[in-house]
């Protein structure tokens, strides 16, 4: 015999079908897989290298010894892949995952070259981030 409680009355139970995980896909023995997606990330280091400020070779060097993965650094495995080409660099990765991690992750390199002063990184786009100088000329034509 189970007796009525005004808690049960306010929050009633969901059916079983209604409880699924937003994103996740339900499968015949009632286990859910979640749907990964690979996202793809550019950036573009063409001003400071055509400058040989940097090198885009030590740059990806850190991001593959910086990038962490399932909380630790240097874990890419099959996640996450890093090519150069040129002066971009290319990171391939699954779902979840930051691009502003990446913005981070240059603005630490960055530092850690002591050029954090002179270059920024800047999104030109929805999947790239650019690194650019400060524009200091113009900030001088202006109190001129």
């Amino acid at each position: 015999l189970k007796l009525w409680s005004p808690v049960s009355f306010l929050w009633p139970r969901l059916p079983p079908c209604c409880a699924m995980v937003k994103g996740a896909v339900k499968t015949k023995g009632g286990a859910e897989k979640t749907k990964k997606s690979i996202l793809k990330f550019t950036l573009d280091c063409q001003q400071p290298a055509d400058d040989n400020i940097i090198e885009t070779k030590d740059f990806e060097q850190f991001l593959m010894k910086r990038i962490k993965v399932d909380g630790k650094a240097g874990n890419l495995g099959d996640k996450i892949s890093i090519n150069r080409e040129k002066a971009k660099i290319h990171v391939t990765a699954e779902s979840p995952f930051s691009k502003r991690y990446l913005k981070y992750l240059g603005k630490k390199y960055l530092k850690s070259q002591q050029l954090r002063d002179f270059l920024r990184i800047v999104a030109p786009n929805k999947t790239s981030y650019q690194m650019r100088y400060f524009n200091i000329n113009d900030e001088k034509d202006e109190e001129e």
